[in-house]
């Protein structure tokens, strides 16, 4: 880092050959490579070859994101009849937890292997007002990658002061290998028949809509592009695909959340977790402008973020899943991106 604190990397492997790098800068997935159909390895994940690329602005390639993930209207929440004031850093909203979130912090990081899979723990203690938000949080990432070619993110955290939390990862994947162009022909089911739909600032309405006879019906597996370019305000608020799907699961067990097939490669990732939601973001504002590994050009679409999470300004919407933490609870999720070929 530039004040001299060094930043590490972990690779954890499994029988398979499947692998998997994260920094504990920002808890970054750096890169994962999976095997296609014939058994070649490509990583399917966006990102940069050095630290100073994450070091750069850029879209949260492969992070962590918190305190909070997603949006919060006009950067301010209420708890306890106390209003909190946070970074605007998204027009008039507070996005992904601020100006400094977890995806630029230094985690402390651990190895916690067992016989039976490689994991990696990552520890951060977000200081009470930090970013604007209450209480001290001790915030707890553990990857692990198993030999059925998942990769298991486990969430948890505790807080000495009620507070709002809502923890994901940020990764942006391409199926066919980062910088194969664009995911146009993914072909991706969503477990979900309704959404939340936003207003021009992306902010959900509280509205909890079917997505039958909408561009955001992917109840059947449907290629990205069939729809994405349909004349529907909730694609232009999001200059294609940006939306919360509220999952049939319901949230509390693991679920199957999404299917994602591309068909060139044979790759196959199954998402399943135990949050309510999945934010599906299709790169939208990629532009050609950087630069990832290997030289490689991320243009528009050059790849697809499945966000397991509670529902955006959920603390400001009392008919949304709840997203506050008490002193004495746990915060406990678990999301798997689950690989596989055909």
């Amino acid at each position: 880092m530039q004040n001299g604190a060094p930043v590490e990397l972990f690779t954890l492997t499994n029988q398979s050959g499947m692998e998997a790098a994260v920094t504990n800068y920002g808890g970054i997935l750096v890169s994962l490579k999976t095997p296609d159909r014939n058994g070649r390895l490509a990583d399917v994940v966006l990102g940069f070859d050095s630290l100073d690329g994450y070091l750069q602005p850029e879209p949260y390639f492969g992070a962590i994101i918190g305190r909070y993930a997603n949006r919060i209207g006009h950067g301010t929440f209420t708890l306890n009849g106390v209003s909190y004031t946070l970074a605007r850093n998204n027009g008039g909203n507070a996005l992904h937890g601020g100006i400094k979130g977890f995806d630029k912090v230094l985690w402390q990081a651990k190895d916690v292997s067992t016989d039976a899979a490689p994991s990696l723990e990552l520890t951060y203690l977000s200081k009470d007002g930090e970013e604007g938000y209450p209480g001290n949080l001790s915030a707890r990432v553990v990857y692990t990658l198993t030999d059925g070619n998942e990769l298991k993110i486990d969430y948890t955290a505790t807080t000495d002061k009620d507070t709002v939390v809502n923890l994901t990862n940020h990764s942006y994947f391409n199926l066919a290998g980062q910088g194969s162009g664009d995911v146009l022909g993914h072909e991706i089911l969503l477990n979900a028949d309704r959404f939340t739909p936003v207003d021009a600032g992306l902010i959900p309405t509280g509205e909890l809509r079917s997505v039958k006879g909408t561009p955001f019906d992917f109840t059947k597996a449907t290629p990205i592009g069939a729809r994405i370019g349909q004349d529907d305000e909730q694609l232009k608020f999001g200059q294609g695909y940006d939306m919360n799907f509220v999952l049939n699961s319901g949230g509390g067990s693991l679920a199957l959340a999404a299917q994602v097939y591309e068909p060139g490669s044979g790759r196959f990732m199954e998402v399943l977790t135990t949050e309510p939601g999945v934010q599906f973001y299709t790169g939208n504002h990629l532009d050609g402008k950087l630069h990832g590994k290997q030289g490689k050009v991320y243009g528009k679409h050059a790849g697809l973020c499945l966000e397991t999470q509670h529902f955006p300004d959920s603390p400001n919407k009392p008919n949304f899943p709840s997203t506050v933490l008490k002193p004495g609870a746990v915060y406990r999720t678990t999301t798997i991106y689950k690989f596989s070929a055909k």
